[in-house]
């Protein structure tokens, strides 16, 4: 009796997942990280890439643990780099590698906390052109509101 062809798909792509080299990295990032939009540029990257873990803040900065296929991690890694959200500044990034966890989803982590605080605080910035076109429309709901802010012009 022979196989229905989408059988033979299906076991052949399981296949090839499985003989991906799976990586997981350890990322401490300290900088302008939080209250910046920081973690969710991180999970959207993440989705992106197919990647498992989580991102949380702790009282350095962020800490990433992540996991998937070597290449997706390393492009992840890279463009992590490149596309911060316009506040945000990384100061320093650290990497380790450990053994895969086998995590199940990438999820945005309760932040850690820890005896000494030492994470860097955004400056101030004026209103960006988005919160101010919020604040000025008349059809709006935060028209004429006084505490507009967004992750990228802060509160």
């Amino acid at each position: 009796m022979a196989e229905a062809p989408g059988e033979r798909v299906q076991v052949s792509t399981i296949m090839k997942e499985s003989l991906k080299e799976k990586e997981r990295k350890i990322v401490k990032i300290t900088g302008i990280v939080q209250g910046v939009g920081f973690r969710p540029t991180v999970y959207r990257l993440a989705k992106e890439h197919h990647l498992k873990g989580f991102v949380r803040n702790d009282s350095r900065g962020v800490t990433i643990d992540i996991e998937g296929d070597a290449g997706e991690l390393s492009e992840f890694l890279g463009e992590l780099n490149s596309g911060l959200p316009p506040r945000a500044s990384i100061q320093t990034m650290e990497v380790k590698s450990l053994k895969p966890a086998g995590y199940g989803e990438f999820k945005i982590d309760m932040s850690k906390e820890e005896k000494e605080k030492t994470s860097l605080v955004s400056p101030d910035i004026a209103t960006c052109r988005d919160c101010l076109g919020e604040l000025l429309d008349e059809k709006d709901r935060r028209f004429r509101y006084p505490f507009i802010n967004c992750t990228n012009c802060g509160p």
